[in-house]
């Protein structure tokens, strides 16, 4: 739920718009009312438009509107056992749906005002109003769409898979603000729907549900230098080996950096050139 206001008045005395939008069917309503409608008024309005068509919300998320934070609305709601989620300073987006609908709708409001100074047939301004909704969703979509990507996997691709780690709580393994965003590799080994997916999980995750939406994954592009070289390990009877240095003719050391440390206080010397015998006597 949210409100549109600082707009004209209308013939009837209207200069608000009241939005309720349906977060399950998307479908949006659009109350006209007066800023200076009492509690009494919206409750009424809400009942017969809202409680008659959807039923008793299991919760109403909006801002923090002094019609929507009054101890009456609160009082209603809490009869009703309906749950308010207000948002905050820090996250404005949490009625995000309600502000993309105003938005698509004061696009109209604008285009519709610019045409109708000329021409006041009833018949062209509903041609005219369809086509600036048009545009208008249009307009949206291009601002959505700047955020998505199609993605699409077959049986046998290798992905990683997303996680999201908070703090102070653990999912696949991981735990801490900082830790890795993405885990794997993972084999697909089942295309469920279009945008799900089947993974094979090792016995680690065996309490992990293995079906995903393809938001969560990542595709993994095969690169030869992910290719580990390997040798085989000479192991002596105690089961050890010995590493030495591999020095090859390309690499030659010519300085190397000498520090000698004395009660607490050292002594650096810098660019000693290699092979050169240095002394370090005290005084």
């Amino acid at each position: 739920m949210d409100f549109v206001t600082g707009l004209p008045r209308s013939p009837r005395g209207h200069n608000a718009i009241w939005v309720t939008v349906d977060q399950l069917t998307k479908s949006a309503h659009f109350f006209p009312i007066q800023i200076t409608d009492s509690i009494d008024t919206l409750r009424s309005l809400y009942i017969r438009e809202i409680i008659r068509l959807h039923g008793i919300p299991i919760s109403i998320v909006s801002d923090r509107d002094p019609r929507f934070t009054v101890h009456f609305w609160q009082s209603l709601q809490a009869a009703l056992s309906t749950n308010l989620l207000f948002s905050t300073a820090y996250h404005p987006q949490t009625d995000g749906q309600s502000e993309r609908t105003i938005q698509i709708l004061e696009d109209m409001f604008r285009a519709c005002i610019m045409d109708f100074r000329a021409q006041r047939r009833t018949t062209e301004q509903v041609k005219v109003t369809r086509q600036w909704l048009l545009t208008a969703q249009s307009r949206q979509k291009s601002y959505a769409d700047r955020c998505r990507r199609p993605l699409s996997f077959e049986v046998g691709d290798h992905v990683f898979l997303k996680v999201l780690p908070r703090r102070g709580l653990s999912r696949f393994e991981q735990k801490g603000k900082l830790s890795s965003r993405f885990i794997g590799l993972f084999d697909i080994i089942e295309k469920i729907g279009e945008v799900v997916y089947q993974l094979a999980l090792p016995p680690r995750l065996s309490g992990v549900y293995n079906v995903f939406h393809v938001s969560m994954l990542r595709k993994y592009e095969p690169d030869p230098s992910h290719v580990l070289e390997w040798s085989k390990l000479e192991l002596v009877a105690d089961t050890s080996y010995g590493e030495e240095p591999i020095w090859r003719d390309r690499l030659r050391v010519k300085y190397v950096r000498v520090e000698y440390r004395s009660n607490s206080e050292r002594v650096e010397i810098s660019r000693v050139e290699y092979g050169t015998k240095v002394r370090v006597w005290e005084s």
